[in-house]
C-alpha cells in the first residue's frame, strides 16, 4: 500500500516538474530577443531592396502560395525573432532560418550584403523574387551550418561560386529556374562529389540556370541522395554516366527515389546498372536523345510508380521485365521507334492508370490485358500499326482513349458507350465500319472531344437524339459514310468545333449553338438555301456542295468571322454590301465558282485583316474596288473569270504583302503603262493577266520590280504553303493550254501569264533577271523580235510558252541549259534555223515547234540542209551585222597601207616587174580620160 502511495507521489512530482519546466522554458523563449547585431543586419538587408509585387508573380501563378511583402513590418526596436519569415534558436536567439520566398523583393545581393552576417543560419529560402544582377557569390559558402538552400526562380546570373560545394551539411539544394546562372567548369563536379549529405537536388531548367557542358563522368558521392531533378536541361550533354563499380556512380545511389532528366540532351543508351536503383519510384527520361534498346532492368524496381521514356530514339521491343512493375501508375513509351508486339502477359498492373505507347511502330493486335486493367484512366496507342478488332473493356474507369492512326477494323465496342467518365475518344484514321445510332451516346455526358473521322462509319439519327453530349466541345465525323439529313442536337452551350466534311450529307439543320467557332460542312451533297452560321462562328465552310439561292445579309451578324468559304456551289444573286466590312477578323472570303452577278462590294473596313479575296468564276462586273487599297494584309486577290471592265489596277502595287494577283478572263483593257509608285508589287510572285484586252508593250518597268521572283534561296527557306491551320490558298494555273489547280500554293512557286492579250513589241531582256520563275506564258499576243538570250538565266523554269506570236530569228542554243524545263511551246511563230539539241530539248515533240516553216532538225521531219553545227546566237549575229570589230579592222588597214606604199616606191624606182608597171600605167591613162570625159558632159548639161 505504501509503495503504491509513493509511486503516485513520484508520478505527481514528475508531472509538476514538467509543467514548471515547460512554463519556465516558454517564459524564457518569449522574453529572449535576438542579438542587436543580427537585427541591425536584417534591417540593412531589407533596406537594400525595393518592394515590387511583379517580382513574385510566378509564385502566384504556379499555384499554392500567395505572395506578399514579408519585410514590410520589420521595425527597429522590436524582436527580430518575431518578424515574418525569421526563425531563431530558442536558446541563443541567433537567426537560424530565413524564409523570404515570394516576398516581392527587387534588387541586387552584393558580395558584401548584410545577408552573409548570419553564421548560424540553417535554412535559407529566397525563391520567387527578383535579384536580377545578382550572382550566387562566395558569401553563400559561409553558411557552414546550412542544411536547406533554395534560390530558385529569382533571376540569379553569372558564375555559381564553387564555395557552394563546401556546404557539407546541405540536405536540400534548389537552384532551378534562374536565367543565365552557370557553374564553373568543374563546379558541378565538385558539388556532386562533396555534398555527401545531400538528399534533394533541384536543378530544373538548367538551360536557364546554366549547367553547361557534360554531366559528370566521375563518381558521384551522394549516398543519401533521394531526388535528382534536372528537368529542362537542354544545354547539358554527354553520355549518361557509365555505371561501374566506382563508388560515386549513379548505380550506387541506393537511396535515390526520384530521377528526373526531362528535356535534357543526354545521348547513348540506358546503362544496365539502373537495376541497382531499387528504391526508385519516379523515373523520367522524357525528351532526350537516348537510343538503342530499352534494357531489361526492371525486375527489381518494384517500387516504381512512374516510368516515362517518351520522346527519345529507343528501338526494339518492350522488355519483358516491364511486367513485374506491379506498383506502376504511369507508363509512357510514346514517340520512339519501338516495334513488334506489346508483351502479352503481365503480373498485375492493378494500379496502372495511364498507358501511353503512341507514335511508335508497334504491330499485331491489342493484348487482352489492356482491356482488364481496373484502374486504367488513359489509354493511348495512336499512330502505330495495330490490326484486328477493338476488344470489349471490362472496367468503366477510362476517361481518355486514343487508338487513332492504326489499322483497326470492325465496329466500335459497345462497352465504350458505358464509360460515364469518358472525356476524350479518338478513333480517327482506322478502318472502322458499321452503323452508329446517336442514342448510343446518351450516357457519355462528360465527353468533350469525339473524333471518329477517316473511317467508314455511317450515322442514324434517333428520335430521342436531342440534347445529347451536353459537354461536347469538338466533334469530328469527317471522311465517313454519313448521308441524309444531319439534325443531331449536341452541345448546345459547349460545342465549338464541328467537322462533317467529305460525307454525303444532303441536308443540315442549323442548331442554336452558342459557342460554335469552326463549322466545316464542305464536300457534301447539301442542297437548298445557304445555312446561316451561328453569330459566334470564326470558320464557316460549305464549299463543294449544291447550295442555291442568295446570300442572306444575316450572315454579316457573325461579327467574329475569320474564314468564310462558300465556293463551288450554285449560289447566285448580288453580293450583300456588308461582306467587305462586317468583321475586322475576317482573313479569307472565298466565293469562287458560283453565279453571283453585280459588282464587288465597294467598302472595306479600315484596319481589316483580309488575306485572301477570291471571286473567281462568277459573273461580277464593274470596276475593281478602289477601297482594296486599305487591305494592307492582302496576299491573294483572285478576280479571274468574271466580266470586270477596267484598266490595269496599278494602285494595287502599293499593297506590301500581295503575292498572288489573278485578273484573267475579264474585260481589262488598255496599256499597262509605267508604275505610278517606286518599286510596285514587291511581293508579287504569281501574276495572271491572261485572256483580256491589254495592249501595247509588255510592262518592262513592272517586270523589273518583281523582286519576289528573283534570287530565291530555296535551300535556306522553310518550304511552306500559303495560308494557315484554318485555311490554305489554291490557284488555277494554265500550262500547255490546260488549267491545273494547285490546291496548295508553295511559298517558292512563281509564274507569269500574260497570254491571250494584244501585247506587241519585243520581249524585254529584263525577264531574264526573274531567275526564280517556274512558269512563263506570253503566248497568243503580237510579240516580235528575237527570243531574248537572257532567258538562259531562268535556271529553274519549268514551263515556257511563247506560241502564237510573231517571233523571228533562231532558238538560242543557250536554252539547253534550262534543265528543269518540262513544257516548251514555240509553235506558230516565224522562227528559223536549227532546233537546239541536248538536255531537255530531246524530250520535246513536234507540237512544241509546229507552225514555224523555217525550223529544221529533231524532232521535226524537216531536215537541215547545211552542216549540223548550230548557228550562232542572235546576239552574235547582231554584232556581226552591225559592223566589224573596228580595232582589228583599223589594224589591218594600217598594215596594208605601209606595205602598199613600200611596194609602190620599189616598183617605180626599179621599173620592175615590167608587166605590173605596164598595167598600172595603162589604168592611170584610162582614169585620166574618164575624168576629162565627165567634165565635158557636165558642161553641156549645165
Amino acid at each position: 500500500m505504501m509503495s503504491k502511495l509513493l509511486l503516485i507521489c513520484f508520478l505527481f512530482f514528475l508531472s509538476c516538474s514538467h509543467l514548471l519546466l515547460s512554463s519556465s522554458f516558454s517564459f524564457s523563449n518569449s522574453t529572449k530577443i535576438c542579438p542587436h547585431g543580427q537585427a541591425l543586419a536584417l534591417l540593412q538587408f531589407k533596406q537594400s531592396f525595393s518592394i515590387d509585387n511583379s517580382s513574385s508573380w510566378l509564385c502566384d501563378d504556379n499555384g499554392g502560395t500567395t505572395s506578399y511583402p514579408k519585410t514590410e513590418h520589420w521595425k527597429e526596436g522590436s524582436d527580430c525573432c518575431s518578424w515574418d519569415g525569421v526563425s531563431c534558436d530558442l536558446v541563443t536567439g541567433h537567426v537560424i532560418e530565413l524564409d523570404l520566398s515570394c516576398s516581392w523583393l527587387s534588387g541586387t545581393i552584393h558580395s558584401n550584403s548584410a545577408l552573409f552576417r548570419f553564421p548560424h543560419l540553417q535554412r535559407l529560402n529566397l525563391a520567387f523574387n527578383n535579384f536580377s544582377g545578382s550572382s550566387v557569390s562566395t558569401g553563400f559558402g559561409r553558411f557552414s551550418s546550412l542544411t536547406h538552400l533554395n534560390l530558385s526562380n529569382s533571376l540569379f546570373l553569372g558564375l555559381i561560386s564553387p564555395e557552394i560545394s563546401h556546404l557539407s551539411n546541405l540536405v536540400s539544394l534548389d537552384l532551378s529556374w534562374n536565367d543565365e546562372a552557370e557553374f564553373s567548369l568543374l563546379g558541378f563536379d565538385s558539388l556532386v562529389q562533396n555534398l555527401t549529405n545531400l538528399q534533394k537536388l533541384h536543378l530544373r531548367d538548367l538551360s536557364f540556370c546554366g549547367l553547361y557542358g557534360r554531366f559528370p563522368d566521375n563518381d558521384i558521392h551522394l549516398p543519401k541522395l533521394e531526388l535528382l531533378y534536372l528537368y529542362g536541361n537542354f544545354d547539358l550533354n554527354g553520355n549518361f554516366p557509365r555505371f561501374t563499380s566506382l563508388p560515386a556512380s549513379i548505380g550506387n545511389l541506393k537511396s535515390l527515389q526520384t530521377l528526373d532528366l526531362l528535356d535534357c540532351q543526354f545521348l547513348g543508351s540506358i546503362p544496365a546498372s539502373l537495376e541497382n536503383l531499387t528504391q526508385i519510384t519516379y523515373l523520367n527520361f522524357y525528351y532526350n536523345h537516348f537510343s538503342g534498346k530499352i534494357p531489361n532492368v526492371f525486375y527489381n524496381l518494384r517500387n516504381l510508380i512512374l516510368l516515362d521514356l517518351s520522346g527519345n530514339n529507343f528501338s526494339g521491343q518492350i522488355p519483358p521485365s516491364i511486367g513485374n512493375l506491379t506498383n506502376l501508375y504511369q507508363l509512357d513509351f510514346s514517340d520512339n521507334q519501338l516495334e513488334g508486339a506489346i508483351p502479352s502477359h503481365v503480373n498485375g498492373f492493378s494500379s496502372l492508370s495511364s498507358v501511353r505507347l503512341g507514335y511508335n511502330l508497334f504491330n499485331g493486335t491489342i493484348p487482352s490485358w489492356l482491356y482488364t486493367l481496373p484502374s486504367l484512366v488513359e489509354l493511348d496507342l495512336s499512330h502505330n500499326k495495330f490490326t484486328g478488332h477493338i476488344g470489349e473493356f471490362q472496367f468503366d474507369s477510362l476517361e481518355k482513349i486514343d487508338l487513332s492512326m492504326n489499322e483497326l477494323l470492325g465496329s466500335i465496342p459497345t462497352s465504350i458507350f458505358e464509360f460515364v467518365n469518358l472525356s476524350s475518344l479518338k478513333l480517327f484514321s482506322n478502318n472502322l465500319s458499321g452503323v452508329l445510332e446517336t442514342s448510343k451516346f446518351e450516357k457519355l455526358i462528360n465527353l468533350t472531344d469525339l473524333d471518329l473521322s477517316n473511317n467508314m462509319l455511317s450515322l442514324t439519327m434517333s428520335v430521342h437524339s436531342n440534347s445529347m453530349l451536353p459537354n461536347i466541345q469538338t466533334l469530328d465525323l469527317s471522311h465517313n459514310n454519313i448521308s441524309g439529313m444531319f439534325s443531331w442536337n449536341v452541345g448546345k452551350d459547349t460545342l465549338s468545333y464541328l467537322n462533317l466534311s467529305y460525307n454525303s450529307i444532303s441536308g443540315f439543320e442549323m442548331k442554336p449553338w452558342k459557342s460554335m467557332q469552326i463549322l466545316d460542312l464542305h464536300s457534301n451533297l447539301l442542297q437548298g438555301p445557304l445555312p446561316t452560321p451561328p453569330k459566334s462562328s470564326f470558320f464557316f465552310s460549305v464549299s463543294h456542295n449544291k447550295l442555291s439561292g442568295e446570300i442572306s445579309p444575316l450572315i454579316c451578324k457573325a461579327s467574329s468571322m475569320g474564314v468564310l468559304d462558300l465556293s463551288h456551289n450554285n449560289l447566285g444573286g448580288m453580293l450583300p454590301h456588308c461582306l467587305g466590312n462586317f468583321s475586322k477578323d475576317i482573313s479569307v472570303l472565298n466565293l469562287r465558282r458560283n453565279q453571283f452577278h453585280g459588282i464587288i462590294p465597294q467598302t472595306f473596313l479600315k484596319g481589316n485583316s483580309f488575306r485572301t479575296l477570291d471571286f473567281n468564276s462568277n459573273q461580277l462586273e464593274g470596276l475593281v474596288p478602289r477601297s482594296l487599297i486599305i487591305c494592307k494584309e492582302l496576299e491573294v486577290l483572285n478576280l479571274g473569270n468574271n466580266k470586270i471592265n477596267d484598266t490595269f489596277p496599278h494602285w494595287l502595287g502599293a499593297l506590301p504583302k500581295l503575292q498572288v494577283l489573278v485578273l484573267r478572263s475579264n474585260q481589262f483593257h488598255g496599256h499597262i503603262g509605267v508604275p505610278k509608285i517606286k518599286s510596285p508589287f514587291m511581293s508579287l510572285r504569281i501574276i495572271d493577266l491572261a485572256h483580256n484586252d491589254f495592249e501595247g508593250d509588255l510592262p518592262e518597268m513592272y517586270l523589273r520590280s518583281l523582286k519576289a521572283t528573283m534570287n530565291i534561296d530555296e535551300g535556306n527557306m522553310t518550304r511552306e504553303y500559303m495560308g494557315d491551320n484554318n485555311y490554305q490558298d489554291s490557284v488555277m494555273v494554265t500550262i500547255k493550254g490546260s488549267e491545273i489547280e494547285f490546291v496548295k500554293i508553295l511559298n517558292t512557286f512563281t509564274t507569269i501569264d500574260f497570254s491571250s492579250n494584244k501585247f506587241q513589241g519585243v520581249i524585254p531582256e529584263c525577264i531574264g533577271n526573274l531567275n526564280s520563275l517556274r512558269g512563263l506564258n506570253l503566248s497568243h499576243n503580237y510579240l516580235t523580235g528575237y527570243i531574248p538570250l537572257s532567258f538562259k538565266n531562268l535556271k529553274i523554269l519549268e514551263s515556257l510558252d511563247l506560241s502564237s506570236n510573231k517571233l523571228s530569228g533562231r532558238i538560242p542554243q543557250e536554252l539547253t541549259s534550262l534543265t528543269f524545263l518540262e513544257v516548251l511551246n514555240l509553235s506558230q511563230n516565224h522562227l528559223i534555223g536549227f532546233i537546239p539539241q541536248g538536255s531537255q530539248f530531246q524530250t520535246f515533240g513536234n507540237d512544241s515547234y509546229y507552225g514555224n516553216p523555217g525550223l529544221c532538225g529533231f524532232p521535226l521531219s524537216n531536215r537541215c540542209t547545211t552542216d549540223e553545227i548550230p548557228y550562232p546566237s542572235q546576239e552574235i549575229e547582231a554584232k556581226f551585222e552591225s559592223g566589224f570589230d573596228w580595232k582589228i579592222t583599223l589594224m589591218g588597214y594600217g598594215c596594208g597601207l605601209v606595205i602598199g606604199l613600200s611596194l609602190g616606191c620599189l616598183i617605180f624606182v626599179s621599173g620592175k616587174p615590167e608587166w605590173l608597171v605596164w598595167i598600172i600605167n595603162k589604168n592611170i591613162h584610162k582614169i585620166v580620160r574618164n575624168k576629162r570625159s565627165t567634165r565635158g558632159r557636165g558642161a553641156r548639161i549645165s
